[in-house]
């Protein structure tokens, strides 16, 4: 073999051995189960993180004020907080309060675009998590015009 061959090949697999070392998730199903079967977004809150007691800045959910169809209502979450580890995301129109938590790190932008389903009317409420474990909310409530799950 080679040496640049043998250089380059090296190289390669060192970058593709360290890769996974800075790529980390958490399996919050498995991790914190009763997130997932709470059905109220207080109890959810509390499976996740402890406690409930939050900031109400520095997070900005938007979506319409009126969802034509509650199947698939477009919903952005924005934050400028600085060390963030989670961001998850409530709602307290379906029976499980939970809809999703982002595990992120340090250089992640958080600026996410998801679509929910909600049957009826009610609040969106996002959470970030810092690594000193404050917590920081923001909400929206909205209108369904057709529910999601049986529209």
């Amino acid at each position: 073999m080679e040496r640049r061959q043998f250089l380059s090949m090296t190289l390669g697999a060192v970058a593709l051995a360290a890769v996974p070392a800075n790529v980390r998730a958490e399996d919050f199903r498995k991790s914190k189960p009763t997130v997932w079967t709470a059905h109220t977004v207080d109890d959810a809150i509390k499976a996740m993180y402890g406690t409930t007691k939050a900031t109400e800045s520095g997070v900005t959910v938007t979506a319409p004020d009126v969802a034509a169809n509650g199947g698939a209502i477009p919903v952005n979450v924005k934050s400028d907080i600085k060390n963030a580890k989670t961001v998850a995301i409530f709602q307290d129109a379906n029976p499980e309060a939970a809809v999703i938590v982002f595990d992120i790190n340090e250089y992640s932008i958080i600026n996410y675009d998801i679509k929910i389903k909600m049957k009826a009317s009610g609040t969106i409420t996002t959470i970030v998590q810092t690594t000193d474990g404050k917590l920081y909310s923001g909400k929206k409530t909205l209108e369904v015009a057709l529910g999601g799950c049986e529209g």
